[in-house]
C-alpha cells in the first residue's frame, strides 16, 4: 500500500508521509520552531535484539496478530547508517512485505543517523508526530544491538529482547546490560535446534539476578503462531503493568527527557561540525567555553 493512500480508519497516509519527511530532515532549530504539541501517546513496543535474530520478521507478524484487535498500527522500522557513506539501505520495509499492503498497518523505516544507541536521531519527534495522526499503537524495531543499547528503554512502554537458538554466547555478554531492562524475552526461530538450550541459559542468568522477578520468556517458531499468541498476550500484560504502575503522566515525563537530551545531543553535533579543524589546534577549555555560547545561541531558523 503506497503511502499516498487513505487508510478506512481516517489516516491521511498521504499528510503523514509528507509530515514525517519534514520532521526527519529537521534541523535542531527548525525542529524546535515546529515542534508537535504534546498528545497523548500512543502504547508503544520496542523491538530490540542482536544483529540476524529475526527481528524484522518477528514485528511482520505480531503487527498482523495485533492489528485484528488494535488499528490503526504504526511499526518504526531503524536501519543503520553506513559511518563512511552516511547512506542507509531502509530494507526493513522490504522484509515486512506481508503486512506492507495492509491499509491497516503504517510502515516507515528511518536511518540510525548519527547516534549509537540503536535508535535514530529524531526518533522523539517521528513518534509525537505519529501520535498526532491518531494511531493506537506504535511498534519500534531498533537497530541491531549488543549489550549497552538499551535507550529503547525511554522511549518505549514495553521492551522484547529478541534472541535465538544458538544466542548462549549472547547471552553472556549480555547479562550486564540490555537483558536487565527487557520485559518479554523472545527466543525466535524456536523450530531451530538449541531453542530449549538458550532458554534454559537465560533462566539461569536471570536466575542469579537480585531483582524480585524476572521477565518471562516465550519460543516463537516460524511455522506455528502458539507462541505469537502467548507473546501478544504477554504484550498485553506488561502493557497493563506499565499504565498501573506510572500513569499518563510518569509517560510524558519519560519520553520528553529522552526527546531533549536527544535535542541537545543534536544541537552539540551540529555545532561540532560547524568548527573549521584548526580550532581544534586550540586548548580543549577554549574549543569548550566557545561550544558552551553556541549552544546557547537563539534558534536562527536554520533547517
Amino acid at each position: 500500500m503506497s503511502d499516498e493512500t487513505s487508510t478506512p480508519l481516517g489516516i491521511d497516509r498521504r499528510a503523514l508521509a509528507r509530515s514525517l519527511s519534514q520532521v526527519v530532515r529537521a534541523s535542531v532549530d527548525a525542529t524546535l520552531q515546529d515542534a508537535e504539541v504534546s498528545h497523548s501517546a500512543a502504547p508503544r513496543i520496542g523491538v530490540t535484539g542482536p544483529p540476524g535474530v529475526g527481528k524484522s520478521s518477528l514485528v511482520a507478524r505480531l503487527a498482523r496478530h495485533r492489528v485484528e484487535r488494535v488499528a490503526p498500527l504504526a511499526v518504526i522500522a531503524i536501519d543503520p547508517t553506513s559511518p563512511n557513506s552516511r547512506g542507509s539501505l531502509l530494507g526493513d520495509r522490504i522484509r515486512m512485505d506481508t503486512v506492507a499492503d495492509d491499509p491497516r498497518i503504517y510502515i516507515r523505516s528511518l536511518a540510525s543517523g548519527q547516534t549509537q544507541d540503536g535508535l535514530s536521531d529524531n526518533l522523539p519527534e517521528v513518534l509525537a508526530t505519529i501520535d498526532g495522526f491518531g494511531f493506537a499503537e506504535i511498534i519500534i524495531e531498533t537497530v541491531g544491538v549488543g549489550q549497552s543499547e538499551y535507550a529503547i528503554r525511554q522511549l518505549a512502554d514495553v521492551e522484547l529482547l529478541v534472541l535465538m537458538p544458538g544466542s548462549g554466547d549472547v547471552v553472556q555478554a549480555m547479562k550486564a546490560g540490555i537483558i536487565e531492562t527487557a520485559d518479554v524475552i523472545v527466543v525466535n526461530k524456536a523450530d531451530l535446534p538449541g531453542a530449549e538450550a538458550t532458554a534454559n541459559d537465560l533462566r539461569s542468568v536471570l536466575g542469579r539476578r537480585r531483582a524480585r522477578s524476572s521477565p518471562p520468556i516465550v519460543l516463537v517458531r516460524h511455522d506455528d503462531d502458539k507462541g505469537l499468541h502467548e507473546l501478544s498476550g504477554m504484550i498485553d500484560d506488561a502493557l497493563a503493568k506499565s499504565v498501573r504502575s506510572g500513569g499518563e503522566l510518569e509517560r510524558r515525563c519519560r519520553f520528553n527527557r529522552y526527546r531533549v537530551h536527544m535535542l541537545a545531543v543534536r544541537r552539540l553535533s551540529e555545532v561540532l561540525g560547524s568548527l573549521p579543524a584548526s580550532r581544534f589546534a586550540e586548548h580543549p577549555a577554549i574549543v569548550y567555553r566557545d561550544l558552551l555560547t553556541r549552544l546557547i545561541e537563539s534558534p536562527r531558523g536554520r533547517g
